[in-house]
């Protein structure tokens, strides 16, 4: 079994090696690529007026100057790449170390009115989202809290299976995440599959020809006017022609460039992310499955999207004034380039929303992979079909510091209900947590914080943060009241594992148990299954009535005018409570 801390450190050590290696380089090719261009100078200096020497000294120094600078764009893509690897390994060695809150909270993922996700803190500052994400691209974080959220408890064996392949493969994760790491987007990818689908061509058919025509007629124009057969007049006339047929579409090219300009990095990097699919084979069949929506047309789709790229990148050059001017009077260069992207597109629109999914798949993927790396003392849930809906030995919360968390162990059966008691502060509300933050992470396919566990899926609904809402001048119990209907009219359709926290909170003593004794009563009819945690003792007495009702509790003892936990979940209702020891301790009263 891997280490992930010295993996993590080993990975550094390498990187930090190679970037170096790779500032050397870079240093050595800006002096190389100065060392040229003074010699290109020089040698156009002393050749002038010498038409022979004088280009082939211009052609050859060219030639060299675009070597150059080619290989230096490389080292520096290199520089990139291997700076976010260096980064990648530096953040797991602090997230190992529980210092994580730095990272993205996915707190615009928050709704209130979601099954589960507002009560236990999936999302937010110290959330499970905030300790659980890598992924580098939007899309793909938009994925993960998109399964963190989905509430599904189909094809749960077929996840794990996938988390598990990808845990496996670190470096070829990391590699991934650092390519889309480079994605530099003003728009989002859903604005460009969209822009895509509806994109209207203005470049003629046939253009793409004529463009060939004219080159080829240039070229002869030119070479006629250096053999001494046509005047440099006529050269010029052409050139202004060229110019003239661009001007017809400069504005629509021009709007175009700008959009483009918005979207190259995307291209430029996701053909990369693309071509890193496709070299890598994948067992499990959800990710072979994945993998083959970018592999089944006769081209590649990484080759299909660089060209795309190319063509992107090849407009971006139109702002350099000797490109946009000589190439468009010679061979109409821009309208060459935007009749192949026209091309492209209406070609291929349909297939990049698919192969753009596919990358934000793998890139939240990539972040459950990475989980399971990181846990390798966490179990896979064995997914089953029994009495038993959750058996867990020694679990506790993914979040809590397993060095000093307490371990408990659970077995709850179908629609079976726990009423648990306890003192303030003994650790009821972080177990309701830790149970339904296990039946999430089980519905994903992750591995839970217990020494075993098995499962029988089901999907999850909590009641445990309601808020009153003064923009909708509603009171405490009314919110309270509209979750309760909300979990009412749920269960009527499907099965779901219930955890509340405090039934009727907003209402008096007397009214509160009458009306959370009767609601008990309706959620066990229900053939539901859950778990309530309450202060009032009475609600404790449904187990003498309802056999699927069990009673468990946390303590708390004083011992020496001191107030200790053993956070231990035990079977029985607490006798002891604390509120008015801490009101006395704390001295806010006598």
């Amino acid at each position: 079994m891997t280490d992930p801390a010295q993996f993590y450190n080993a990975q550094l050590k390498e990187h930090q090696a190679i970037l170096l290696t790779l500032k050397n380089k870079l240093n050595l090719s800006s002096t190389l690529r100065l060392a040229v261009f003074i010699g290109i100078a020089i040698g156009l200096y002393f050749t002038f007026g010498n038409w022979i020497f004088f280009m082939g000294i211009l052609l050859l120094g060219i030639g060299a100057f675009v070597v150059l600078v080619t290989r230096h764009s490389k080292l520096r893509y290199d520089r990139d790449i291997t700076e976010k690897l260096i980064a990648i390994n530096e953040t797991e060695l602090r997230v190992k170390n529980r210092d994580y809150h730095d990272l993205p909270t996915g707190s615009s993922y928050q709704d209130g009115l979601h099954f589960y996700s507002q009560d236990i803190d999936l999302f937010g500052r110290g959330s499970f989202f905030q300790y659980l994400n890598r992924t580098a691209l939007d899309s793909g974080s938009s994925v993960l809290a998109g399964l963190l959220k989905e509430n599904v408890i189909a094809d749960i064996s077929e996840k794990q299976k996938a988390i598990q392949e990808l845990s496996k493969l670190p470096e070829w994760r990391q590699h991934f995440s650092a390519v889309a790491s480079l994605v530099h987007t003003e728009v989002s990818v859903t604005t460009v599959t969209k822009w895509l689908a509806t994109y209207k061509a203005f470049i003629p058919k046939g253009t793409k020809i004529g463009t060939r025509v004219f080159s080829i007629l240039s070229i002869i124009a030119i070479a006629l006017y250096f053999l001494g057969f046509i005047h440099g007049g006529l050269v010029i006339g052409w050139f202004v022609i060229g110019l003239a047929i661009v001007g017809r579409f400069v504005k629509k090219i021009n709007l175009l460039s700008s959009h483009t300009g918005k979207i190259q990095s995307t291209f430029d990097q996701y053909y990369k992310l693309l071509a890193l699919l496709e070299e890598q084979e994948f067992v499990s069949s959800m990710l072979s499955r994945k993998r083959t929506q970018i592999i089944t047309t006769s081209q590649k789709a990484s080759q299909v999207v660089h060209t795309f790229s190319k063509h992107l990148d090849a407009l971006d050059q139109r702002m350099n004034i000797l490109v946009g001017i000589f190439t468009n009077g010679l061979f109409l260069r821009d309208l060459a380039i935007v009749s192949d992207m026209e091309m492209w597109i209406d070609t291929h629109h349909k297939e990049v929303a698919q192969w753009f999914e596919v990358i934000a798949f793998f890139d939240a993927y990539n972040s459950l992979g990475n989980y399971g790396f990181n846990h390798p003392s966490h179990t896979y849930p064995e997914i089953t079909d029994t009495q038993n809906t959750i058996q867990a030995i020694g679990t506790t919360h993914p979040l809590l510091n397993p060095e000093t968390a307490i371990l408990n162990d659970i077995t709850i059966d179908r629609e079976q209900f726990f009423i648990i008691t306890g003192a303030n502060m003994a650790g009821k509300s972080t177990f309701l947590r830790t149970v339904a933050l296990q039946i999430v992470m089980s519905n994903i396919g992750l591995p839970v914080c217990a020494k075993n566990a098995s499962y029988t899926p089901i999907k999850l609904i909590t009641s445990m943060r309601t808020t009153d809402s003064l923009t909708d001048d509603e009171s405490y119990f009314f919110s309270e009241l509209k979750r309760l209907k909300f979990i009412v009219d749920e269960i009527k359709k499907d099965r779901y594992f219930i955890i509340l926290d405090e039934i009727l909170k907003g209402t008096n003593s007397t009214d509160k148990a009458i009306g959370s004794r009767k609601f008990v009563d309706k959620l066990v009819h229900s053939k539901s299954t859950g778990i309530i945690a309450t202060h009032d003792l009475s609600l404790c007495e449904a187990s003498d009535d309802l056999p699927q009702v069990k009673n468990y509790y946390f303590d708390a003892r004083i011992e020496n005018d001191e107030l200790y936990f053993d956070y231990t979940f035990k079977e029985g209702i607490c006798q002891n409570m604390n509120a008015s020891f801490l009101l006395k301790k704390m001295k806010i009263v006598d």
